[in-house]
C-alpha cells in the first residue's frame, strides 16, 4: 500500500460553491489525499455575488489552530502546505511562518503557492501588501507556484504575451525559488485564440497543454487547479503526466459546468473526472 500524502491546506472557504478549500479539498480526498484544512476567512459565498454574509478569521484564532496541530504532533507526517487568497498580509506572514514550522520537522516537505491576487480584466482584488508579500516573501519560499497569467506577469515583472516571453518570465520565477511553476489561463499572441493553455516548467522539462476555450467565466478553478496537480506531482507522476490528468479532470468540471450554465464549478457532479482523468488532451514538450 503507498504511503498516505498529507496536504495542509490554508486558505478561504465559503458555505455555498467552490472557492478556495471548498475547491481544494473535495477533489484532493477524491484523489486520496489526507487534507488538514484551515479555513482563513468563512463566507457565506464567494465575493463574486456581490453581496455575503460571514468573516474573516482573526489571526489569533489562525494562530490557535496551527498550535494545535503543533500539540498534536502531526506536522512532521505534513507532505505538502498549500495556500491560497491570503486574505491580508499579518495573515500571509502567519501562513508562511507555517510552511518554516512544517519544514523544521520534515525538511522534504514542499509547499505550493497559489499566489492569489488578481487577473487579466480585473486587476488587483486584494488588500494592499498582499501582492508585495507574494513576490517578496512567499515566492522565494515555494516549492511549486501556479500562476495565473496576470500574476506571472506582475512576479516577474514584465508582460507576457508570446511563447519566448512566457518562459522568460517562468525562469524569472524559477530563479526565485520555486522548483516548479504551472502557468493557468495562459492566452498567448502566437497561439490559437480559440485555446487556452497551461504551462509547467521544472527542472528537466517544459510542458504545454491547449483546450477549447469555453463560454463560462467561473471561480474557484484555479483553486481546484493547484489541489489537483499538487496532488498529482506528490503522487511522483512526471511532469508532463501531471500535468496532463490536471487539465483534463479541470477541463472535465468546466464542460459540466458549461453544459449546466452553472455559476458554481461541477466538483461533485464531475467526481469521477477528477479520481480519473480522462486523455482528451495531451501535453506538449517545448523543452
Amino acid at each position: 500500500m503507498p504511503k498516505p500524502i498529507n496536504i495542509l491546506s490554508i486558505q478561504s472557504s465559503v458555505v455555498y460553491g467552490h472557492v478556495g478549500n471548498s475547491a481544494a479539498v473535495f477533489p484532493l480526498q477524491r484523489l486520496g489525499v489526507e487534507v488538514w484544512p484551515i479555513n482563513t476567512v468563512h463566507f457565506s459565498n464567494h465575493t463574486g455575488y456581490g453581496s455575503w454574509r460571514g468573516a474573516v478569521l482573526p489571526t489569533p484564532v489562525v494562530e490557535d489552530l496551527v498550535l494545535g496541530l503543533t500539540e498534536r504532533g502531526v506536522l512532521p507526517l505534513c507532505d505538502g502546505v498549500l495556500s491560497g487568497y491570503m486574505g491580508d498580509a499579518a495573515l500571509g506572514r502567519i501562513i508562511l511562518d507555517l510552511v518554516q514550522r512544517v519544514r523544521t520537522v520534515n525538511p522534504s516537505a514542499v509547499y505550493c503557492l497559489d499566489p492569489v491576487m488578481g487577473d487579466v480584466g480585473r486587476g488587483f482584488y486584494v488588500r494592499p501588501g498582499i501582492s508585495e508579500l507574494m513576490r517578496d516573501e512567499a515566492l522565494p519560499l515555494a516549492t511549486v507556484i501556479t500562476p495565473n497569467q496576470f500574476e506571472l506577469e506582475f512576479l516577474a515583472g514584465h508582460p507576457v504575451v508570446d511563447l519566448e516571453s512566457t518562459i522568460a518570465a517562468i525562469q524569472h520565477l524559477r530563479d526565485r525559488g520555486p522548483s516548479v511553476v504551472l502557468v493557468t489561463s495562459l492566452s498567448r499572441a502566437d497561439s490559437d485564440p480559440n485555446t487556452i493553455e497551461v504551462m509547467a516548467v521544472d527542472e528537466q522539462s517544459a510542458c504545454l497543454i491547449a483546450t477549447p476555450r469555453l463560454p463560462i467565466s467561473v471561480n474557484g478553478a484555479g483553486d481546484a487547479t493547484a489541489a489537483i496537480f499538487l496532488a498529482h506531482w506528490l503522487m511522483g507522476n512526471p511532469l508532463g503526466v501531471a500535468l496532463e490528468k490536471t487539465v483534463n479532470s479541470i477541463f472535465a468540471v468546466l464542460a459540466l459546468t458549461a453544459e449546466k450554465n452553472a455559476r458554481e464549478i461541477q466538483l461533485v457532479a464531475a467526481q469521477d473526472q477528477i479520481a480519473n482523468p480522462p486523455a482528451r488532451f495531451k501535453a506538449r514538450k517545448i523543452r
